[in-house]
């Protein structure tokens, strides 16, 4: 073997063992893990006063995969870095440089950089032929990007500590996320909903073909959302329109096309599969790295999609031939577009671009490569392969038709809606989901509407008026998050997912229904950031800073000087704030936060004014299991309440909250607390937490320590089954106390011990109560239609939890609002099932979506959520007629 022979870096075993089997030459190829330095872990990193000189050291446990790599290269003709192509891996090769520098390894060794956006025999063979030296510029903004989180975390959370007890760190870009979780929850507290009204009518012609209006016109002018504010004025409206002589007006049809979205980015791939899988963005980004790094197909290890990390939405050339290919073979010409599609990043400061996420041959279809895959990825290649062809295939072309129905003095009027879908298109394959969808914007989506003629009198056959609220704005999901982020220009796509990590991991908010909900100690962090370091974490801040460090890329501007000019009026901020006392903070915090923790009270006195005592003033207060509010007159008066509670409740009766005891085993407090949803339990914090409601059988008064670690325990096993030889189990699920035999729940009687059910009772449960295993009735039968004019099986109509719904097989479609049961024909049926099969509904029960959410099924241990936000809305009225502490913030 020759001595002097080709090492080749890269970041992960696992690329390694596939790029050693492509290469002829037979290189050496190490990896080297990732990152192999840092700056220390501790002050002293980055040095201000020395030109900004950062002191670096290697990670822990990196130092024997250093020294392979030391050793490796000694013997080396030529090392070649290859590191992931993007800012994070060209840093990666500049450390592992400067490392083997040191270390005196590159006596007379020619060093180049080469990158691979996809792992196939060909991509690495041709950037093996086309080497490079580093990019300076790219280091640059690295360094730059790494000394200001730096700065920040060792600067901003050391004051965080001092003046905030109970806080954990401040981060450049992860406080400004953090900002808008708890902005978007103070929005949601202060909205106060507003009632307003709509009217549909159920018109028939006189041949009784039958459709649905709304009204749209009053006394001969428009009326907009609020122009039925209450039931009176609905009541009158719908006087009106049963009173008018009504005949169908202008129609109009028209016919509109709907393009495709463009392929992946790293930030719509982690929206979408937050959207369509429910992963987060963290699990989207591993399995991503696996599909890029590689699998072993058919004896042979291959990438199955390009690198991940990407803001540009662009095929190669090949990519798009090969794709448009595959459409014409598997779909028909139909649906390949006369050109192909050409995408424009829109992304501010795209960087980093090469290609969108693809897959690396769209002749592997995901049918095809599933059995060589886990789960996750499988789903996740099935996502991209789908987007990837779908953004090159033809426009779905759908027709809609405005039908206006008027009297003859046109003082009252009406309109119907539908949209159907003529030209699949794209749509045959993909459609892109959405965060937050509304009802009032679907254009009358699926509807179908039957052919009407202009002039034709129509009667009305019922005429029903329905009561709405306006909404507050949607919490924050994992995928409208960092949609945010990257509209406001906030951090870079390839650091969201640990921006999210971060924030959860410090507790500083939590996931309810896959929605961000700030901890108190998260608004509390926020709240002091945007009262002393406002300017630092303001988005339009942050996000002139990335336009700076994009040009530090470019080459345009030296990141030394980035630094000074951030450095300067930042450690001014830092001197004056440390200068405070904790009183003026707890003022600010008070003043910040008074809506949330003064709201009004119901008696109409002085939020801030003690209920207990009568004259003493409450205030934050910053105790050693976290914020509370408190009298200033303590400790005469012991008036205290938790910063969620609900500040008119009774104050000589608390005694919601009390600590039973310490866990033995995990030297952890048990707590009895009083939650939205009543008394539970809980020990613990972080990944440690547990809770527990109560079950029925038990009061609060009754609850020692023994039984509250007996029920933080739950779910126990209670034996095995004598037939089937599976174990029961009982425990308490969001329905209350259970017991589980094979995946199927039945609940307890009201008399029934959840400690101390044995063995023959539980036989007892599951044999009688079988039934119920999913604790919910069947749904009613309302009516029975007939055969189904395709298939001739049964179509019924069934009484649901949300409403009637039909169905067929096993596709069920929820009925339109306001249908009467009895009136729905086979057609109508028909037509709804097949809208439904349409979008993809086959499976489960097609429902409306409720007014609040569904509890999960789950038979996770109860973890009584924090009390949501309160929303003002106004009492419903009648319908008429009808642990290491890190400072680094590591800019996440």
């Amino acid at each position: 073997m020759n001595s002097r022979m080709d090492v080749v870096v890269v970041e992960s075993p696992t690329k390694a063992k596939t790029i050693r089997k492509y290469l002829a030459d037979a290189p050496e190829v190490e990896a080297s893990y990732g990152h192999v330095r840092d700056l220390l872990d501790k002050d002293g990193g980055v040095l201000p006063d020395d030109d900004f000189r950062m002191v670096w050291e290697v990670l822990p446990g990196k130092k024997k995969n250093v020294d392979e790599i030391v050793r490796a290269v000694k013997k080396a003709r030529r090392l070649i870095l290859a590191t992931d192509p993007d800012r994070e891996g060209e840093a990666i090769s500049w450390h592992l440089l400067e490392v083997l520098k040191e270390r005196g390894a590159l006596k007379d060794i020619e060093v180049k950089r080469v990158v691979f956006h996809e792992i196939t025999k060909r991509a690495v063979t041709e950037a093996m032929a086309h080497p490079r030296d580093l990019d300076q510029s790219l280091i640059d903004a690295y360094l730059a990007r790494r000394a200001l989180d730096y700065l920040v975390g060792f600067n901003l959370s050391p004051v965080l500590w001092r003046k905030l007890r109970g806080s954990k760190s401040a981060g450049r870009v992860q406080s400004v996320a953090l900002r808008l979780i708890c902005e978007r929850e103070a929005e949601i507290e202060a909205f106060v909903a507003r009632e307003y009204w709509t009217i549909e009518a159920l018109l028939e012609t006189p041949d009784q073909t039958r459709f649905k209006a709304r009204l749209t016109h009053l006394a001969g002018k428009k009326r907009d959302k609020f122009a039925l504010p209450d039931a009176a004025a609905a009541e009158a409206a719908l006087a009106k329109v049963k009173a008018a002589a009504l005949a169908i007006g202008p129609i109009e049809k028209k016919q509109v096309s709907r393009n495709p979205a463009p392929p992946f980015t790293t930030s719509t791939l982690q929206q979408e599969a937050a959207r369509k899988l429910g992963f987060s963005a963290d699990r989207t980004m591993k399995t991503a790295q696996r599909l890029f790094e590689g699998t072993e197909i058919g004896g042979e290890t291959v990438g199955l999609i390009t690198y991940m990390r990407t803001d540009s939405v662009q095929l190669s050339r090949d990519a798009i031939s090969a794709a448009r290919q595959r459409i014409a073979q598997s779909f028909g010409d139909a649906y390949l577009p006369e050109q192909p599609r050409i995408f424009k990043t829109r992304t501010k400061n795209a960087q980093e671009a090469h290609e969108a996420i693809r897959p690396t041959d769209v002749g592997r279809e995901p049918k095809m490569v599933a059995r060589y895959l886990d789960n996750d990825q499988t789903r996740l290649y099935e996502l991209i392969w789908k987007r990837t062809m779908a953004s090159q295939m033809a426009a779905a072309r759908l027709d809609r038709v405005t039908v206006d129905v008027l009297d003859d003095a046109g003082t009252v009027q009406l309109r119907a809606t539908g949209q159907t879908i003529a030209f699949d298109g794209f749509l045959k394959l993909y459609q892109e989901g959405r965060d937050d969808p509304s009802s009032d914007d679907d254009d009358g989506e699926g509807v179908l509407l039957p052919a009407l003629v202009s002039g034709t009198k129509v009667e009305e056959r019922g005429v029903t008026p329905e009561q709405h609220f306006t909404e507050p704005p949607p919490r924050f999901s994992e995928a409208s998050l960092v949609k945010r982020l990257e509209e406001l220009g906030v951090g870079r796509p390839s650091t969201y997912a640990s921006i999210i990590s971060v924030l959860q991991d410090r507790d500083y908010v939590r996931l309810e229904q896959k929605r961000f909900v700030p901890e108190d100690r998260g608004r509390l962090v926020t709240a002091f950031l945007t009262s002393f370091f406002d300017r630092y974490v303001q988005p339009t801040f942050t996000a002139a800073l990335e336009d700076q460090l994009d040009r530090v890329a470019a080459g345009e501007l030296g990141w030394k000087e980035v630094l000074r000019d951030f450095w300067e009026p930042f450690v001014g901020s830092i001197g004056e704030v440390s200068g405070l006392r904790v009183a003026q903070v707890i003022d600010a915090l008070n003043d910040a936060l008074a809506a949330k923790l003064f709201p009004p009270r119901t008696d109409g006195g002085e939020p801030r004014t003690c209920p207990l005592c009568g004259n003493g003033q409450l205030s934050l207060k910053l105790g050693k299991f976290g914020a509370f509010i408190g009298c200033s007159n303590h400790p005469e008066c012991r008036y205290t309440r938790r910063l969620d509670d609900d500040a008119n409740g009774d104050p000589a009766s608390r005694s919601d909250e009390k600590m039973l005891g310490v866990d033995p085993e995990t030297e952890e407090e048990v707590w009895l607390k009083n939650g939205r949803f009543g008394f539970y339990l809980q020990s613990g914090s972080g990944d440690a937490l547990r809770r527990s409601s109560l079950p029925p059988n038990l009061t609060p008064t009754e609850i020692d320590l023994q039984t509250a670690l007996a029920l933080l325990a739950l779910p126990r096993i209670v034996g095995t089954h004598p037939e089937t030889g599976a174990e029961i189990t009982a425990g308490i699920n969001r329905y209350g106390p259970f017991v589980q035999h094979q995946g199927k729940f039945v609940r307890l009687e009201a008399d029934d011990d959840v400690l101390g059910l044995g063995m023959n009772r539980a036989l007892t449960l599951i044999v009688e109560g079988g039934s119920r295993g999913r604790q919910r009735p069947a749904a009613t039968a309302l009516r029975e239609l007939g055969p189904h004019p395709d298939t001739g099986e049964k179509v019924v109509i069934l009484d649901g939890r949300f409403g009637p719904y039909v169905k067929h097989g096993k596709t069920n479609a929820s009925l339109p609002k306001g249908r009467p049961v009895e009136e729905l024909t086979m057609d109508e049926a028909a037509a709804l099932l097949a809208a439904r099969e349409a979008k993809g509904g086959g499976k489960g029960k097609a429902r409306r979506a409720p007014a609040k959410a569904k509890p999960a099924k789950a038979p996770a241990k109860a973890k009584p959520a924090k009390a949501a936000a309160a929303r003002k809305k106004p009492a419903a009225r009648a319908k008429p007629a009808a642990q290491k502490k890190s400072a680094t913030g590591g800019g996440s």
